[in-house]
């Protein structure tokens, strides 16, 4: 069986590209714990000086799966997706992000933490925590007010909205919009500049420049988790995933 991480090395990069397009790449715990494989292979390994995530051409990720979510709720920041968080933050190396298609929820919070993102013309980007009856994760709360200010991310991150890749490179969250046939190459086009330079300087420079917000991030990522985890256990949650589950719209009116 083909897995749904897979990870290539070719030319100094290392790609983990995100690969079960039956699911539109939602994320599971293997998942979760394979991509941070992947991330400790890049850390060990010397030849390797770029990190690359990629998806499907029409799909980046839909989130977590939800099914797999609640059957396997994060319970502390140990959990798969925590421990990927920590080594996705913790990443020394560039990390480049080639996203087109959809990208939603983690799909989008990890991009926060890359240092270069293409996307797609015709992506479509939401972080739907609201909704779902949680809270955003991954530092969102943090970085998204500070790149968009406080009355855009209120509408990113409370009401939830698709939007769209010129919004996200209008917002900075992104490199460039590119057509979506065309990120991927673009995205290694960065990876090879990025091989022929110094490595050490590209770690050091890396290193500054998440220097100053890194505690302020981890701090943002460990509150958000405190919040997050027991809401899943909460009415709101439960009748968000039923409604999911049950394709219906979800009715709040009572909480």
């Amino acid at each position: 069986m083909t897995p749904d991480v897979l990870i290539e090395k070719a030319d100094r990069v290392l790609t983990l590209r995100l690969n079960r397009p039956d699911k539109k790449n939602a994320f599971t715990n293997a998942m979760y714990d394979r991509l941070t494989e992947g991330l400790a292979q890049a850390a060990a390994d010397d030849d390797v000086r770029v990190i690359l995530f990629a998806g499907s051409p029409d799909c980046f990720s839909a989130g977590n799966d939800l099914a797999d979510f609640l059957n396997n709720p994060p319970t502390s920041s140990d959990s798969p997706v925590g421990r990927f968080m920590r080594a996705l933050l913790d990443a020394e190396k560039p990390v480049i992000a080639a996203v087109s298609g959809m990208a939603v929820g983690i799909g989008v919070t990890l991009l926060l933490h890359c240092d270069f993102v293409y996307v797609g013309e015709k992506t479509k980007l939401r972080m739907p925590f609201v909704s779902l009856g949680a809270c955003p994760e991954f530092a969102a709360s943090f970085v998204i007010p500070r790149l968009a200010g406080h009355p855009k991310a209120a509408e990113l991150l409370m009401l939830g909205r698709f939007f769209d890749a010129a919004t996200a490179e209008r917002i900075g969250l992104c490199n460039a919009v590119l057509p979506n046939a065309d990120v991927e190459a673009q995205a290694r086009a960065t990876a090879a500049e990025l091989v022929a330079l110094p490595p050490n300087a590209l770690k050091v420079t890396k290193a500054l420049m998440r220097r100053w917000p890194a505690q302020q991030t981890r701090e943002a990522m460990d509150f958000e988790a405190d919040h997050f985890m027991p809401m899943l256990q909460q009415p709101e949650a439960r009748e968000a995933f039923s409604a999911f589950a049950e394709k219906r719209k979800p009715d709040f009116s009572h909480f």
